[in-house]
């Protein structure tokens, strides 16, 4: 047993890591969202942040574009050309993807500083990408809604969760303590 453990250790390290870190950024941020009633239709301030950076790149395409709350859910209405297209719920502002991304680096270290350092700028580019994803959403639904299946529940997750998987190709194989290790020998 004893061998097995030895065997296994960077893995059962990395597992460890991965599975703290993620529980803890899980429970902060639902300590976060217990802030917000969403039996009284309140939207976390996070998702209403990429609602109205949504809007902001909307109205660069179509000035008949805006945000507004909707009053039977917790979510954020997206208008695109005066048409009520797609909502905006606490799901969408991929803080979740975020969560995901930071375990990830965490359980697969490298240096503080890189590891500081590719975790806000990786986070910020994910935010951006999501932002773009939603407009991108809403102006093909606008256009084709009745693809609504395979732009929302194929394509659309398929681009951010590849990307963040390249991002994390990215680090193990040039910023995490795993690449230096295999870099020396």
């Amino acid at each position: 047993m004893k061998n097995l453990l030895l065997q296994y250790k960077p893995f059962l390290l990395f597992l460890g890591k991965f599975l703290l870190s993620y529980l803890v950024l899980t429970l902060l941020y639902q300590s976060y969202l217990s802030r917000f009633d969403a039996a009284k239709n309140e939207v976390d301030s996070f998702t209403q942040l990429v609602a109205n950076q949504t809007q902001l790149i909307l109205s660069w395409v179509d000035s008949h574009s805006y945000v507004a709350p909707n009053a039977n859910e917790p979510s954020i209405k997206v208008i695109y050309h005066d048409k009520y297209v797609i909502r905006i719920i606490e799901g969408c502002n991929a803080l979740s993807v975020i969560i995901l991304f930071v375990a990830f680096l965490i359980a697969f270290t490298g240096k503080l500083k890189n590891t500081l350092l590719f975790i806000f700028f990786g986070s910020l580019f994910i935010h951006l990408l999501n932002i773009a994803r939603i407009a991108l959403l809403a102006i093909a639904l606008y256009h084709f809604p009745n693809s609504e299946h395979i732009l929302h529940g194929v394509v659309f997750p398929l681009v951010i969760y590849g990307i963040v998987f390249l991002l994390w190709v990215l680090w193990v194989n040039n910023y995490s303590y795993h690449a230096t290790r295999f870099a020396k020998k």
